[in-house]
């Protein structure tokens, strides 16, 4: 019920596989109905604050007005990843730090958005676990961007604007208390000579255009952005922080969008749950996810958690 008495339908559709869920549905009200203690990992990208707008709902924490306005809203997601992780148990979230923008700002620079990610997950009672730099190609970010900084006219002119480009991040956090499941790894799963370079602090090797495919979801009416998270960034924190086979781990990821998290974990063996509340990617995840599943037990997911 909301403040007025009205009944508040958290889920608008849903579609469901042997291992997998996708909800079409605000994560915060939907993440509310998983049990405690239920998901082996979370990973996502979040909305970078108002930077980009993906729909008119109201629900979107895109159509926030302002950073601490979208920090209220994405607190409530934290407190929900905090209560259904199970413990000692992983969240990754995908981020960058954001421009400041003239117009709205009063200055042009960067924010600190990956530091207030840090701040809010410790608020919660996350424990701070690890950053990962992604490196990106400051020569399409400047294509893409045309900012100011990365302008070679603007090193001749003055320097004193010029800066390096805007890495991509994975900030890790742990839910206090003994992980109930270990996340176990042999020789052939993860040879010594990989994991030197995934315990790297910067992985240097994510190709940038290995996404899913996001024309097929886009809206005319109110489409702004859509920019899939890389599939192998997904792939390497799913190997590395859940579990496959007897033990499977149920993979959340708050934000589906398109449903990469999902056809990944459908790849390696995973259970996944994710919530989208804009339906054109909503549909297109269902796709994306039905086309990568792997059908390994019988029944609905959702059901099996909620039930």
């Amino acid at each position: 019920m909301d403040e007025w008495g009205n009944e508040v339908k958290t889920i608008l559709n849903q579609k469901d596989g042997a291992s997998w869920t996708a909800v079409h549905g605000d994560c915060v009200l939907g993440i509310s109905d998983l049990p405690n203690e239920s998901v082996g990992f979370s990973v996502y990208s979040p909305p970078f604050s108002d930077l980009f707008v993906y729909s008119d709902s109201a629900a979107d924490m895109g159509n926030n007005t302002s950073d601490s306005a979208f920090f209220e809203q994405y607190g409530h997601v934290i407190a929900q990843k905090m209560r259904v992780l199970k413990p000692g148990r992983l969240t990754a979230v995908h981020c960058t730090d954001l421009p400041a923008r003239k117009g709205k700002d009063g200055y042009i620079g960067l924010k600190g958005f990956s530091d207030d990610i840090v701040r809010a997950h410790q608020d919660a009672g996350f424990i701070y676990h690890s950053r990962i730099t992604i490196w990106k190609d400051p020569v399409v970010e400047m294509q893409r961007t045309k900012a100011i900084g990365l302008l070679y006219k603007q090193l001749k002119k003055d320097s004193a604007m010029s800066r390096a480009g805007m890495a991509d991040y994975l900030l890790v956090f742990r839910k206090p208390g003994d992980n109930p499941e270990p996340i176990e790894h042999s020789t052939q799963d993860v040879p010594v000579n990989l994991w030197q370079q995934w315990a790297s602090p910067v992985w240097m090797n994510i190709n940038q255009t290995d996404v899913l495919n996001g024309r097929q979801a886009r809206c005319d009416e109110d489409e702004r952005h859509i920019c899939p998270l890389q599939l192998p960034l997904i792939e390497r924190a799913i190997r590395l922080w859940s579990n496959p086979g007897d033990v499977v781990d149920v993979v959340l990821s708050p934000f589906m969008g398109i449903g990469s998290e999902g056809v990944v974990s459908m790849r390696t063996g995973r259970k996944f749950i994710g919530f989208e509340l804009k339906e054109s990617y909503w549909k297109q995840a269902v796709r994306n996810i039905k086309t990568a599943e792997n059908e390994t037990s019988a029944g609905t997911l959702f059901d099996r958690m909620v039930g």
